[in-house]
């Protein structure tokens, strides 16, 4: 059996195309641009079987219709939704689907927030998490509340602690940042930072992440720590009364950073 490889294909400035891919057969993961698509498929001698949504934002889908022109007939998978177009199979939370030329399979969580249709897809390759989890971040909430997106995190909390997470954006840098504005004696958060800056150095992704390191630098994952109530309540001058208060004022500050 071949191994199943996970590719970055970077697109505009900051999205990645997660391409997964054995030695003939390949997936791709929000292709919002075809062009890097078609370009990473050829340069590998690849065929694309399937393309996984997670929502419908135009970096996240514009370069669907592109892709099925050359692959007609392929597998499309995302939410219910009539704002995401050329979907073959409509998904739910805890639908499954097979990706039978990599052996492999994805399970499906919704993830309401960042959109009111937002999903995940979880196999035993990772997570697939769109934009509700970036490393050390996370979706701003554009069609939800900060209590959907805290239950997102608080499913994501109870994942192995070695899962994979691939996110769709470097935001990795700008999101370290912030965090270090609110826990800045966090020493894992500072060595984190550390390697962040080493690997954007280079121009290489941070990505993918883990849980288990997420739990240590991610503030949206940590909202119930000392030190990220205290930095929080620092900034706003007020005292929460719940971690759901925190989680919120996270977000609001970020959005504003």
């Amino acid at each position: 059996m071949q191994k199943t490889v996970i590719h970055p294909i970077p697109a505009f400035t900051d999205n990645y195309i997660w391409c997964l891919h054995n030695h003939s057969d390949a997936y791709v993961v929000d292709p919002g641009d075809a062009s890097p698509v078609f370009e990473f498929l050829n340069a590998n001698g690849l065929t694309l079987r399937g393309i996984l949504i997670t929502h419908h934002h135009a970096d996240h889908i514009g370069g669907v219709k592109a892709l099925l022109n050359q692959y007609p007939n392929i597998l499309v998978t995302g939410p219910v939704s009539t704002r995401i177009p050329g979907v073959t199979i409509a998904l739910s939370e805890g639908d499954s689907v097979e990706l039978p030329e990599l052996s492999t399979y994805v399970e499906v969580m919704e993830v309401p927030a960042h959109t009111r249709e937002h999903i995940a897809y979880l196999s035993p390759l990772g997570l697939f998490c769109g934009d509700t989890m970036f490393s050390a971040g996370c979706g701003r909430l554009f069609e939800g509340t900060p209590g959907q997106m805290q239950n997102n995190f608080h499913r994501f909390k109870q994942l192995p602690a070695d899962t994979l997470i691939y996110c769709t954006h470097e935001y990795t840098q700008a999101n370290v940042d912030f965090a270090l504005a609110i826990s800045p004696e966090n020493k894992d958060l500072l060595s984190f930072a550390n390697w962040v800056k080493t690997k954007r150095d280079k121009n290489e992704p941070t990505l993918p992440s883990t849980i288990e390191t997420e739990l240590k630098i991610n503030p949206y994952m940590r909202e119930e720590e000392p030190d990220v109530i205290a930095g929080v309540e620092k900034h706003w001058q007020v005292q929460f009364d719940s971690p759901l208060e925190a989680f919120s004022a996270i977000r609001r500050w970020k959005d504003n950073f």
